[in-house]
This record gives structure tokens, sequence and C-alpha cells, in this order.
């Protein structure tokens, strides 16, 4: 990560964290189970092999400091996400 354009692999690892982080808030997101009582979300487990080979693939696999810094330059958080958790960056 010494470029400020992602490598091809940095950008299929950042993908691959979003399309896992969409599928976890859409089974969070899902309608409840029978009388009413909620459903345990369900993450199929190839989308989260998926984002954990992908961060494997970009040299990002136990770095979390660097894959944040990572997806946060790519994808800047929206304003209303800042105001909900009180941030500036």
């Amino acid at each position: 990560m010494s470029t400020a354009v992602p490598t091809d692999r940095e950008r299929a690892a950042v993908q691959a964290y979003l399309r896992l982080l969409n599928t976890v808030r859409a089974a969070f997101d899902s309608a409840p189970g029978p009388h009413g009582a909620p459903r345990p979300p369900v993450v199929p487990p190839s989308v989260l092999a998926e984002a954990e080979q992908a961060l494997a693939d970009a040299g990002l696999s136990g770095n979390e400091e660097a894959f944040f810094r990572l997806l946060h330059g790519w994808c800047p958080p929206v304003p209303a996400v800042r105001e909900a958790y009180g941030t500036d960056s």
C-alpha cells in the first residue's frame, strides 16, 4: 500500500468487504421469524471466505489498520454516518 492508487488486489479486497458488509446488513434487515421472533442473521460462508481470501491476496490479512485506512480513502463515510458517530473524519 505504498501508492495513492489502490492495486487491483487492494481494490478487490475493498469490494469483497463491501459485499460482506451488505450481506450482513441484509441478514439483519430480514423479516422476523415465526411469531415475530428474530431470526439469527445468516451470512453465507462463501461471502466470508471471499473477503478473507481477498484480504490475504492483498497482503492485508491481520492488518486491520492498513485495510481500514485503505477503505476510508476509497469509500469515505457519508455525512449521516459522521453525525451518528460524532466524528469529523
